[in-house]
This record gives structure tokens, sequence and C-alpha cells, in this order.
């Protein structure tokens, strides 16, 4: 008989999320222990976390990226990696990479001043979508229809300073039937899907979106699992924008929410991401055991 993985999940608090991953790793024999970001401190020169795996489910972006780091570096597996948070945390970071894999996705200009950020816009046309290179759940985000917008807009993020705001994220704003669509990827596959509808034109369910079941058809499949790879991978959750052209990836989320989508879609979609951690874990023991690695 096997010896159990140990799962250690890296969490800010105990949302409903975070139960149901407990909760499917605990019935699928796993050791669990939980890392409370909130009190968690590293000693840079001395590796203290002592587990197969790292599930990361911190709210805060800095803490998930930066104790990711350190956890890769001292060689701890984690699901996901560093990589794939820093290039998922960023979204002109997610939309180079996008790009680099050809990828569809909406057409993007960034800025650094608010004189080239204007002229940005201009060149994209009214309306355009301005959005923070860093944030989640639809927040900070600003529908400019002309050029008096832009400039208050432009003003007001210029006077709030901070590191984030000092690149304009300037994308074309797609024309959406009144939803887009969210699709969840584990691994190498698209375990499913949902629509996301709203009157207004975002259409997050952190705002207000009603989600419904979204068959996964071939087209979704392909791209959800396109996009999931150009970011490197792991548990990811695909915006969709459903476009004349076809669809196009709006954004990527690497510590995605499913609470809403179970009983949508009929998938156990923490069941599938706990295999999935497992089976991390099992990979790097086996690798560690092949290099004489206690």
């Amino acid at each position: 008989m096997s010896t159990p993985v140990n799962v250690a999940i890296m969490m800010s608090r105990v949302r409903v999320e975070e139960k149901l991953l407990m909760e499917e790793l605990t019935k699928r024999g796993a050791s669990l222990s939980k890392i409370d970001d909130r009190t968690l401190t590293f000693d840079l020169d001395r590796p203290s976390i002592d587990a197969d795996v790292v599930l990361e489910r911190c709210i805060n972006h800095l803490r998930a990226l930066y104790s990711l780091k350190i956890l890769n570096d001292w060689g701890v597996p984690t699901v996901n990696t560093w990589e794939v948070a820093n290039t998922c945390g960023d979204k002109i970071l997610t939309t180079a990479a996008l790009n680099k894999e050809r990828v569809p996705n909406p057409r993007t200009m960034v800025a650094y001043t608010p004189e080239s950020a204007l002229e940005a816009i201009e060149e994209l046309g009214y309306p355009v979508v301005l959005k923070p290179a860093v944030g989640s759940w639809g927040r900070l985000l600003a529908r400019i229809n002309d050029r008096d917008a832009a400039e208050a807009i432009l003003e007001h993020k210029v006077t709030l300073g901070s590191f984030h705001h000092g690149a304009f994220y300037i994308q074309e704003f797609v024309r959406k039937p009144g939803r887009d669509i969210r699709s969840f990827v584990v691994g190498d596959e698209t375990i499913c899907a949902i629509y996301r509808a709203s009157e207004h034109w975002i259409t997050n369910t952190a705002r207000g979106g009603k989600a419904s079941n979204c068959p996964v058809t071939p087209e979704i499949d392909e791209i959800s699992r396109a996009a999931a790879r150009a970011v490197g991978g792991g548990v990811v959750a695909i915006d969709l924008f459903e476009t004349e052209d076809g669809l196009s990836v709006n954004e990527v989320n690497y510590t995605m929410e499913f609470k809403n989508s179970i009983d949508t879609t009929g998938v156990n979609i923490p069941g599938r991401v706990a295999d999935y951690v497992i089976d991390v874990a099992r990979a790097a023991r086996e690798q560690r055991e092949i290099a004489g690695v206690a």
C-alpha cells in the first residue's frame, strides 16, 4: 500500500471552495495540512514547508506570488506554479503570452503616459476598455466612450499614483451577446464551462452575472486548452468572448472560483482539481525517488 501524499493547502481563509477541495483531497486519502497566509512567515535561508505539493488558494495576489516563488525555488511542487501565477496575475503578461502562441484575444495596446495612452485609445477607436494590469472580480474596469471620459479616467489613474497604475492596459470593446463564457481547464482537459449572462457589459458572477451550463464544444475545448498551455498549464479558468470571428480569450485566472459552477455544470470541479493535485504530488515523489532524494 503506497504512502498517502502530503498536500498542504495555502489559503487566506476557508471559503466554500477551500472546504470542498479539502473534502475531496481527504476522500482520496491525502494527508492534509493547512497554511494560513495571514500568519505565514518564511525564513528564506531555511526551507520550512514539508509537503509533496502545495495547493495555492490565496485571495491576495501578492501573497500568492511571493509564496509560490519561494516554494518553487525550494523545490516544492505547487499548483499552480509561480510562472503561471505571475503570467495570469498580470493582464499585460497574459496578453503577451497569448499573442506569442497565437491564441485569439481582443486587440490590446499598452502605454505608459496619459498622452500616449490617449493616442492609443483613439487609434483603437471608441469605445475601449481600460483595465488595471493587476486586478480581479471585474473591479476598476472602465468603458470609455469618448475623449472627455478618456481624459478624466487617465487623470484619475495618474493621481492614484500606484505602481500598477503606471501602465495603461487598453483593450478594444467587444460587443458580447449579453454573456461571456468561462471554461475550466485541469491539466490538458477542458472539464466544463458556464455562460455568464448580464444586462451590464461586465458579466462576472462577482458583479451579478448569472451562470448557466455551457456545453464544451470542440471550439471551446481547443481555445481553452491553447490558452492554458500559453500561460503554463495547471488548473485555470478561461474567460471567453463570442465574436463574429469566433471565440476570443479575455482573461486567464490561476486561482479559480467554482462554487457556483458545480451544480450548474454537473461536474465535480473540486474532485477533478484534487485528482490533478495528487497526480502532481505523486509525480514529484517518483522523481525524488529516482534521483535518490528522500
